[in-house]
C-alpha cells in the first residue's frame, strides 16, 4: 500500500490521477531497480480520496466512513467503511481479469455489484468504463455515457437536462451512470506517464511542484475521459465551459486551455469502450443525510432501540431509548437518554451523557463531537446543525431567541451559510477548552449566557472539519470499537448466547488491547457459580482462544499436556471449588507464558485443561440423579454376573457431548444390538474373604484365558484411578464411585472393606470387541461393573441411576464423553435419549414402541463391517468440545441440525420407515464429519462407495475414524452380497462382516454362581 498526497493547490480527479500514477511508477521501477520510470506488466490500483469536500457526517472523510454493514463471516471483526467496500467489490468483482494496467477509482461511491458480475475484456484496447444503470431523475445530478451500438463512449455527459440525457437511455428505460471504476490499458498508462515532463500538465505532479510549475486543475472523467469520446471535436474540448471544471476562460483560461491541448495531443484516438453491470446500482456519497442500519455496537438495552433507529460503533449504557429515525455513531453514553427521531449524535463521549440528558432535544437536531488541533492545543468541540436551518428554528427566530447578531457569524459581505457560521465556541479566555457544557448546551437552550458565548473564540463548522485531529478521531473509534467488543463478549457470555467471539478476540490482538480483554474474561470466570459453572469453563477456553491468537499461527498445535507443574496450585484450586482463587492464581502464572509464541499455545493448553476442571465439575451435577438403596447382601464367594448388549448410534451422536449436552440440549436416537449372536460386555463381582481388591480386565470374552490382573492392598494402590492409562483405572474408578470404598478416609482401606463388606472385592470385566470398536464398549462396561459391584454389595438401583453413575464416573475418571453410549446398552431396544440445556444434567429416555414386523425387518437389513481400522480419537473430543466453546457457526448450525436429525430418526422408527432411517443415518454420518474433520479415513471412505449401491444407508459407529460400519441394506440377509463386494474392493485391509440382532432387554442379570 502506497499512500501519495497530492499538491497543496486543488488537482482534481485527473490531476490526481497523474500525480498517483507517477509515484506508483517510480516506487515499482525503483524496486525493480530501473533508474527511469517505467510501468509494469502488473495491475495498479490507484483509489483516489476526495480531500476539501464538504461532508459533515464523518470527521474523517467519506472514505473512512463507517457504513451500516457488518461482515458476519469475517475471520477478523472489523467496521466496514466506504473504503473498505470498494476494495472489495473492485478486488473481488471488477478488477480479476483485467490485463496489465491501472484501474482508477473514487471513494465518492458506493458500488452495487451482482454476484456474477464478469467484466468483458475481450478484443480491449485502450481504457474502459464501468457504468452501473440508474433512473434518469437520478441522473440528473450526475454524470451519464453516451455510446454507440458497439459500445464506444460518444460522450460523457454530467448534470445534462432531460433532453441530453434521453439520448442515453438503454432498452430497458434506465441510462449508463458514471459509476467511478476507470481501466487505463498498460500503454494508454505509459502515454500518461508523459504527463510529468509536459508542461503545463507537469503542474499536477510533485515533481511540478519541485520544478516551480503552476498549479493545473483537471478532471478524470471530464477532461481526461472526454479527450477520448468519439463526438467531441478539439476546438469543442479545448475551449467549451463544463460544469465541474476549471473555466477555459477565467484568469487562467490560458493555462486550462493548453493543458487541455496537451491531453488532446497525448491521447486523442484512445478507444474508450463501456462496460456495464446490470442489475447494480450506486450511491453517490453526498452531505444529504441518509439513515441506515445497526453495525458493532453495544446496549444494555436493546428493547429501547427502534427498530427504525440506527447505532453505529457505539456504547449505550443505561436506558438510551432512540426513537425511530434517530442514529448514534461513535458514542458513548450513559442513560437515560432519550433521543428523538431524525436526531445524530456522532462522536460523543461519555463525559457528555450528563449535558445530553438534562436538554430536551426536539426531532432532527445534531450533535457531533469532533478532536481538533489548533496549533499544539488539542480540543474536543461539540456542534449542532440541520439539513435545512439551524436547530430547527429559522435564522430569525434563533437571533431573536439567543441575542447573536448576524455580523458575530459571517464576516460582513459573506454569504451567510450553516457551513460558515462561527457558531461553536471552542476556547474560553477564562474557563479554557469549552464542552458541551457551556457551549451547544446553550445553542440549544441549556445552561450558559450570550456573554459567554461572545467571550469565547468560536469556529464554523467548516473550520471544524478543516482542524479535525484525524489521528485523534481515528483513535476514539477504535477505544470505542474495543469497548464494545468487551461488553459484547461480557453480554454473549452472560446471556449464554452462540455468538462466535472469535472474529472479536483476533481484532482485539491485531489492536493490542488483549490486555483488557483478558481482564474481561477473568472477571466473568470467577463470577460463575454451581448451575453456572459452565459458563466459566466456557470463559477459560475463551482465554486459550485469545492466547493462540497472540501466537500468530506460530508455537506449535493447539492440543498437547496440560500438566506443567507451575499450574498445577491453580488446578488444585479449582478441583476444591476454589474458583475466584483459582482463576487469579491462573492469571498471575499467565502473565509468564507471553513472551513467545510456544509459551502462549503451552499456556492455551493449561487454560483449556483449567476449563476441563470445570466442566467436570458441572457435569458431576448429574449426581443428584443416582439413587442407591440397601438391600441384601449375597454371600461371600458368589458372582453376580451381569451382560450387556453394545450400541448402535442411529442418530444425534455428539449432541450428547457435555458442553453441547447442558448448553445446547441433545438428543440420539440409537439401538441395544447383540453381535453375531451375543451380548458382547459383561462384568462380575464378588466377596471375597482377603481385605483387598482383586482387579481382573480380559481382553477378550471371560474365559478367554487373556487378561490384566491389579491387585489393591492399599488406598495408596487406587489413587491413580484418575489417571486413564494406568493399569485397572477404570475398574479402580468404579471401586471409588461406587462408594465401595473412600479415598478420604483415616483409615486403611483392609479396615474400610473388612467394616462395611465382611472381605474384599473381586471384580472381573471383559468385551469381545476390538478396542476402538465404536460400539460404546467403555462406558457401556462401567456400567456393567457398577451394577455388579452394586449387586454383590446388595445395594439396589435401576437403569437411570446407572446412567447417571456412569456418567459421574467418567468425570472422575477424566476421560470425559457423553452420555449416549450407556443409554444405548443399558437400555434395550429402539430409543431416544435426551437431555436439557440445562445444568444439572439429566438425561431422559424414551422407549420407542416400533411395530413388531419393523424390528424383524430392520434386523433383517442391518448388517455390522469391522473396517480394520482402529479408531484413534486422542484429541477428537478436546477438538470438538473446543469448537463448541468457540461457537464456530458451523458447530453450532451441525449442533442443531443433529438433534433435528436424532428426532427425524425416532419418528422414521416409530413409523416403520426403513428408507426414511436410511436418509437418516446417511445425514448423520455427514455430521460426524462436520463434528470431527478426519474421522473418515481412506479406506473407510473406499468401503462405503464400494457398498453404496446395496444400503439405503451407513455410518461409522461412535465418533469415526474407524472401528465397525453399519449397514442398513436395501435387502435383507446382505451378508454374502456385502462380502463378495469387500472381496473384490482393493485396499481395504483386515475387515471382517458381522451379524446383528436386536437386544430387547439390555443390561442383563445372570443367575448367581
Amino acid at each position: 500500500v502506497l499512500t501519495v498526497r497530492d499538491r497543496q493547490e486543488p488537482l482534481g480527479s485527473g490531476g490526481a490521477t497523474l500525480n498517483a500514477l507517477l509515484v506508483a511508477a517510480e516506487h515499482l521501477s525503483n524496486r525493480a531497480g530501473h533508474t527511469v520510470s517505467k510501468t509494469t506488466d502488473r495491475m495498479i490500483l490507484l483509489i483516489f480520496i476526495p480531500q476539501g469536500r464538504d461532508f459533515p457526517w464523518s470527521s474523517c472523510s467519506r472514505a473512512f466512513c463507517w457504513l451500516p454493514q457488518e461482515k458476519h463471516d469475517q475471520k477478523v471483526q472489523a467496521p466496514v467503511c466506504c473504503l473498505d467496500l470498494l476494495l472489495d467489490r473492485l478486488s473481488n468483482q471488477i478488477c480479476p481479469g483485467s490485463p496489465p494496467g491501472v484501474w482508477v477509482c473514487s471513494t465518492d461511491v458506493i458500488l452495487t455489484i451482482p454476484p456474477d458480475f464478469v467484466l468483458s475484456w475481450e478484443d480491449f484496447s485502450g481504457v474502459q468504463v464501468l457504468a452501473l444503470p440508474g433512473d434518469i431523475s437520478y441522473a440528473g445530478n450526475h454524470g451519464v455515457y453516451l455510446c454507440d451500438q458497439q459500445g464506444q463512449v460518444r460522450d460523457i455527459i454530467y448534470k445534462g437536462t432531460e433532453e441530453q440525457i434521453q439520448q442515453a437511455v438503454m432498452s430497458d428505460g434506465k441510462v449508463p451512470l458514471v459509476s467511478g471504476p476507470v481501466f487505463f490499458s498498460r500503454s494508454v498508462s505509459e502515454k500518461l506517464l508523459q504527463a510529468h515532463v509536459t508542461p503545463p500538465l507537469d503542474g499536477c505532479t510533485y515533481l511540478g511542484l519541485d520544478s516551480g510549475a503552476p498549479p493545473l486543475q483537471i478532471s478524470l472523467f471530464l477532461d481526461v475521459l472526454k479527450c477520448l469520446c468519439l463526438d467531441q471535436t478539439q476546438d469543442q474540448f479545448v475551449k467549451e465551459e463544463r460544469v465541474g471544471c476549471s473555466s477555459a476562460s477565467g484568469p487562467q483560461g490560458a493555462l486550462v486551455r493548453s493543458g487541455r491541448t496537451e491531453l488532446w495531443r497525448i491521447l486523442r484516438g484512445t478507444p474508450l469502450r463501456l462496460g456495464k453491470a446490470t442489475h447494480s446500482g450506486h450511491f453517490i456519497i453526498t452531505k444529504n443525510f441518509e439513515r441506515s442500519s445497526v453495525t458493532l455496537f453495544r446496549s444494555q438495552n436493546e428493547s429501547n432501540v427502534s427498530a427504525g433507529s440506527r447505532v453505529i460503533n457505539s456504547v449505550l449504557e443505561g436506558d438510551v431509548t432512540m426513537a425511530s429515525g434517530a442514529v448514534v455513531q461513535h458514542c458513548h453514553l450513559q442513560g437515560p437518554v432519550n433521543i428523538p427521531s431524525g436526531c445524530l449524535l456522532s462522536g460523543l463521549e461519555l463525559s457528555t451523557s450528563p449535558c445530553i440528558r438534562d436538554l430536551a432535544l426536539d426531532n432532527d437536531i445534531i450533535i457531533q463531537g469532533h478532536r481538533i488541533v489548533l496549533g499544539e492545543l488539542k480540543l474536543n468541540v461539540s456542534s449542532s446543525d440541520d439539513k435545512a436551518s439551524f436547530l430547527s428554528q429559522r435564522w430569525s427566530i434563533f437571533f431573536s431567541r439567543t441575542g447573536i447578531q448576524p455580523e458575530e457569524l459571517w464576516v460582513r459581505g459573506e454569504q451567510p451559510s450553516l457551513l460558515e457560521a462561527r457558531l461553536f465556541p471552542v476556547l474560553h479566555p477564562r474557563g479554557g477548552a469549552v464542552g458541551l457544557e457551556g457551549g451547544v448546551v446553550w445553542l440549544l437552550g441549556g445552561a450558559g449566557s450570550l456573554q459567554m458565548w461572545r467571550e469565547a473564540w468560536r469556529l464554523s463548522l467548516k473550520e471544524v472539519l478543516s482542524l479535525t485531529h484525524q489521528e485523534a478521531e481515528l483513535q476514539w473509534r477504535e477505544e470505542l470499537l474495543f469497548l464494545a467488543g468487551r461488553r459484547r463478549v461480557f453480554d454473549a457470555l452472560m446471556s449464554r448466547s452462540d455468538v462466535c467471539l472469535l472474529p472479536c478476540f483476533r481484532a482485539v490482538v491485531l489492536g493490542g488491547q488483549q490486555g483488557l480483554l483478558l481482564e474481561t474474561l477473568d472477571s466473568r470466570a470467577e463470577s460463575y457459580h454451581g448451575a453456572e459453572l459452565g459458563v466459566s469453563a466456557r470463559c477459560l477456553s475463551c482465554i486459550a482462544d485469545v492466547l493462540v491468537c497472540m501466537a500468530g499461527g506460530r508455537g506449535g498445535l493447539r492440543s498437547g499436556p496440560a500438566a506443567n507443574e507451575a499450574w498445577s496450585s491453580a488446578y488444585s484450586l479449582l478441583e476444591e471449588g476454589n474458583l475466584r482463587g483459582g482463576v487469579h492464581v491462573l492469571a498471575e502464572q499467565r502473565m509468564h507464558w507471553l513472551s513467545r509464541p510456544d509459551l502462549l499455545v503451552r499456556a492455551a493448553r493449561h487454560y483449556e485443561g483449567a476449563g476441563q476442571v470445570l466442566l467436570r465439575q458441572a457435569v458431576m451435577s448429574s449426581q443428584r440423579f443416582i439413587s442407591i438403596g440397601q438391600g441384601l447382601v449375597p454371600p461371600l464367594e458368589e458372582w453376580q454376573e451381569v451382560e450387556c448388549p453394545a450400541r448402535l448410534d442411529l442418530a444425534g451422536g455428539w449432541s450428547d457431548t457435555p458442553p453441547i449436552a447442558f448448553e445446547h440440549g441433545g438428543s440420539v436416537t440409537n439401538v441395544a444390538v447383540k453381535v453375531d449372536g451375543k451380548r458382547p460386555i459383561g462384568a462380575r463381582a464378588r466377596r471375597i474373604r482377603e481385605p483387598r481388591l482383586l482387579l481382573v480386565s480380559y481382553s477378550g470374552g471371560r474365559n478367554s484365558g487373556v487378561s490384566t490382573e491389579t491387585v489393591c492392598q492399599s488406598l495408596d494402590d487406587l489413587r491413580d484411578y484418575c489417571q486413564p492409562h494406568a493399569p485397572g483405572a477404570l475398574l479402580k474408578a468404579v471401586c471409588v464411585c461406587s462408594g465401595l470404598v473412600s479415598l478420604s478416609s483415616q483409615h486403611p482401606l483392609g479396615d474400610q472393606l473388612m467394616e462395611r463388606w465382611g472381605g474384599g472385592v473381586e471384580l472381573h470385566s471383559w468385551s469381545l470387541l476390538p478396542t476402538g470398536s465404536g460400539l460404546g464398549t467403555s462406558s457401556i462396561l462401567a456400567g456393567a461393573l457398577l451394577a455388579a459391584v452394586y449387586r454383590c454389595t446388595g445395594r439396589t438401583y435401576d437403569t437411570d441411576s446407572l446412567i447417571h453413575a456412569v456418567l459421574y464416573l467418567e468425570q472422575i475418571l477424566t476421560t470425559g464423553g457423553g452420555w449416549q453410549d450407556q443409554v444405548g446398552g443399558l437400555v434395550g431396544g429402539v430409543k431416544v435419549g435426551r437431555s436439557k440445556a440445562s445444568l444439572p444434567l439429566q438425561v431422559e429416555v424414551e422407549h420407542l414402541s416400533p411395530s413388531e414386523d419393523f424390528l424383524v425387518s430392520l434386523e433383517q437389513h442391518l448388517l455390522l463391517v469391522y473396517t480394520g481400522k482402529t479408531r484413534l480419537a486422542r484429541n477428537l473430543l478436546q477438538d470438538v468440545v473446543r469448537s463448541w466453546y468457540s461457537r464456530l457457526p458451523s458447530m453450532v448450525q451441525n449442533a442443531q441440525q443433529l438433534v433435528a436429525n436424532s428426532e427425524e430418526c425416532a419418528k422414521a422408527c416409530s413409523d416403520g420407515s426403513l428408507s426414511r432411517l436410511g436418509r437418516c443415518l446417511d445425514r448423520s454420518w455427514q455430521q460426524k464429519k462436520l463434528m470431527a474433520p478426519g474421522c473418515e479415513p481412506a479406506s473407510v471412505r473406499t468401503m462405503m462407495e464400494a457398498l453404496r449401491p446395496l444400503v439405503l444407508g451407513q455410518s461409522l459407529a461412535g465418533a469415526g475414524g474407524g472401528g465397525f460400519l453399519y449397514l442398513l441394506t436395501r435387502e435383507p440377509q446382505q451378508h454374502q452380497a456385502v462380502l463378495h463386494v469387500l472381496n473384490n474392493t482393493e485396499g481395504l485391509g483386515d475387515f471382517s462382516v458381522h451379524s446383528v440382532e436386536l437386544d430387547m432387554d439390555g443390561i442383563t442379570v445372570l443367575a448367581p454362581s
